[in-house]
């Protein structure tokens, strides 16, 4: 099969398109035809070797880690009826950058119908994400939110669910041609966080969705009344928002550090879904590139030129 290879970390010139032997699903899992594969901004900074999170392999390995396609076979102890259906999935963290993938079949999500595959993966993570961060915020009907980076994948999502919730949605994004993305989307105002003052611009909130961190997430934290509450979800500037507990209490506001069971989990993603399939949220899709052109993908990703979701378009020859 084609895939494409993370031969090293550092700039995206380490992933290197190749060939992989076809993975054989085995006991639990099934195997996936891969026809689009997502790709997060954590991802680039896992494949330069740094990122939020820890590593547990090691070079070379083939990355990705969320697919949608088609069940083509099923290993030992999986219902033989899945194959044929339109899924999407995590692959465990590796994997995911190829014509074929072998996943846990309990982890499989079957597309629903009305919802296409593209937009189903580019749910799959940041739809999770983005439900997540809503409930935990607590957002009630009339409260003012702010949501950083809103021209992203979860923060587009954001924008989404916070005004379908009451709120009103003030959108911050980095440049002016960002800024117009959640405005079509339905937020009431938006702001680029890039322009100097541009809090002064936005004036208090209840809640704050931090995708960005660093100097934008502690400007945003000065915006909080007192019982508001501040959600991280991202550091697009390349560091977690600088605010500890105290400052939060001394404030009157809570920094609110999401958590899930494995099942609450799945069942976010599951809302996600059947949402975007009833016409309620919808993915934005910003950019694809071919399997070969994963590189590419991560040099965009990191110029910060990117809006909404990038995915991978990956064709199995027949």
């Amino acid at each position: 099969m084609r895939a494409v290879w993370l031969t090293g970390f550092g700039g995206p010139e380490v992933l290197v398109p190749g060939e992989a032997p076809d993975p054989v699903p085995g006991e639990g899992r099934a195997l996936v035809a891969v026809e689009f594969a997502n790709i997060t901004f954590v991802e680039t900074q896992t494949r330069a070797g740094g990122g939020p999170f820890p590593v547990r392999w090691e070079p070379p390995v083939i990355p990705g880690n969320g697919v949608g396609g088609v069940v083509s076979a099923v290993g030992p102890g999986v219902d033989g009826r899945l194959v044929g259906r339109r899924v999407v999935s995590g692959t465990g963290g590796t994997g995911g950058y190829a014509e074929l993938a072998a996943v846990d079949a309990a982890g499989l999500f079957e597309v629903p119908d009305g919802l296409a595959l593209d937009d189903a993966v580019a749910l799959l993570a940041d739809g999770r994400t983005a439900t997540m961060m809503l409930r935990a915020a607590r957002v009630r009907p009339g409260e003012r939110v702010l949501v950083e980076a809103a021209a992203g994948g979860v923060g587009t999502l954001l924008v989404q669910l916070a005004k379908a919730a009451g709120a009103t949605v003030v959108a911050a994004a980095g440049g002016e041609r960002k800024a117009e993305v959640p405005s079509r989307l339905g937020a009431d105002e938006a702001v680029d966080y890039r322009e100097p003052g541009w809090a002064k611009d936005v004036g208090e909130v209840d809640v704050v969705f931090d995708g960005v961190g660093g100097d934008v997430a502690r400007e945003a934290f000065t915006l909080l009344r007192r019982g508001g509450r501040m959600v991280g979800f991202g550091m697009a500037s390349g560091e977690w928002a600088a605010v500890s507990e105290e400052e939060a209490i001394a404030r009157g506001v809570a920094l609110v550090r999401p958590s899930a069971a494995p099942e609450e989990l799945r069942e976010f993603t599951r809302s996600a879904l059947g949402e975007a399939a009833a016409g309620r949220l919808r993915s934005v899709i910003g950019q694809r590139f071919p399997l070969d052109g994963a590189a590419d993908a991560h040099r965009a990703i990191e110029s910060r030129s990117t809006v909404g979701k990038t995915l991978l378009e990956v064709r199995r020859p027949s």
